[in-house]
């Protein structure tokens, strides 16, 4: 059930696109935070873990276990899988400058970069398919 209603495969990548969303604009703050502090003494880059914990918990899911490599995503696993939210997470074991930090700015803007691309995709995704909800409730 989402918001009261039958789960449904257009609330079910809505949803999904929501908590992508959210990983992406979390990213970004990362890395404006990261290239903030990239002279700060001692401070660890950070970043944002979502795609590797949705990959884990579609491998690991039920259908795994009978040999296959992942799960489709289903009505059947879409809690498990809505329920995965994104890990702001350091790595306090590199460096990188003598000061004990380790942002390299150079691979913080790329990701930066990245990131803003992926964020569009999603977006432009999502707009889709609310583009199609109303079509479908003003019968355009």
């Amino acid at each position: 059930m989402l918001g009261g209603h039958m789960m449904t495969s257009d609330n079910l990548a809505l949803g999904l696109l929501q908590n992508a969303l959210t990983a992406s604009s979390l990213r970004q703050a990362a890395y404006s935070n990261n290239i903030a502090n990239a002279d700060t003494p001692g401070y660890k880059a950070q970043s944002v873990e979502f795609e590797s914990l949705f990959q884990n918990a579609m491998t690991t899911a039920p259908a795994a276990q009978l040999g296959q490599k992942s799960m489709p995503i289903s009505l059947n696993n879409s809690t498990a899988l809505l329920n995965i939210k994104p890990e702001v997470v350091s790595d306090p074991n590199t460096t990188v400058n003598n000061n004990g930090n380790n942002v390299d700015i150079a691979s913080q803007m790329a990701g930066m970069a990245e990131n803003q691309l992926r964020y569009n995709a999603l977006s432009q995704d999502m707009s889709i398919r609310f583009t199609r909800i109303e079509n479908v409730l003003t019968g355009v």
